[in-house]
């Protein structure tokens, strides 16, 4: 569970807030969806949960306890992150990829093989064809899909995912949107997802958390705040 408790976000050089004392709470095994125009503070959000922008009042608890007493590394590497981009290291093999941070945390190499091929299958890629490519082999669908992949690959309890599918195609875009559901439906991690498109956020959410103007609007279950 993650808790924002009066948040709020100033960044230095400027008067203006861009999130301005929110508080709300994001259950376990969920996926929650901030959604709103450019600019209103939904991806500032996301970042303060894994501490790569600095939060400026308030308090962010992840099961209870405050990130802010917690390693900044291991907090990241201890959560799934997913970017528009991908943020793949180009020279980097989609194994070596997807491998980095158990390699770091120095995990069974067995295991981590294991995961690797279980992974690969789950986002829909041959391991065989796939794994031993450079990014810049792959398609914008396949590199996300390996994004997705390696957020997944130390088996964290949070994913955090930024606009991933926004610059794919429509048709891609809706694949990979049902790959997340069905990862989710095995797996029950707790994904917080931000994007700009309505029918993105209604199709994956469990919870949608409108915002605007760094204040939330509403934040709901889809089916309430169609009504």
């Amino acid at each position: 569970m993650i808790q924002f408790e009066n948040v709020s976000k100033k960044y230095r050089g400027t008067d203006a807030e861009v999130v301005k004392d929110i508080s709300f709470t994001i259950p376990s095994g969920q996926i929650v969806v901030l959604i709103g125009p450019s600019g209103c503070g939904k991806t500032t959000c996301l970042k303060m949960i894994n501490r790569l922008v600095k939060i400026s009042s308030g308090k962010i608890y992840i099961d209870g306890k405050d990130i802010m007493d917690q390693d900044p590394i291991e907090l990241r590497r201890n959560m799934g992150y997913v970017i528009q981009q991908t943020g793949l290291f180009p020279h980097m093999t989609v194994r070596e990829n997807i491998e980095v941070i158990p390699r770091l945390q120095k995990k069974d190499p067995e295991e981590i093989d294991k995961r690797t091929e279980k992974l690969m299958k789950m986002v829909g890629l041959d391991a065989d064809q796939y794994l031993d490519r450079y990014p810049t082999q792959l398609s914008g669908g396949q590199l996300q899909r390996v994004g997705v992949a390696r957020a997944f690959a130390t088996d964290p309890d949070i994913i955090l995912m930024d606009e991933p599918f926004s610059a794919l195609d429509p048709i891609t875009r809706s694949q990979l949107q049902d790959e997340l559901l069905f990862l989710q439906s095995k797996l029950k991690k707790t994904i917080v997802f931000v994007t700009h498109d309505m029918d993105e956020a209604v199709k994956i959410a469990d919870r949608i958390c409108i915002i605007n103007g760094g204040r939330i609007v509403q934040y709901d279950t889809p089916e309430e705040i169609m009504k």
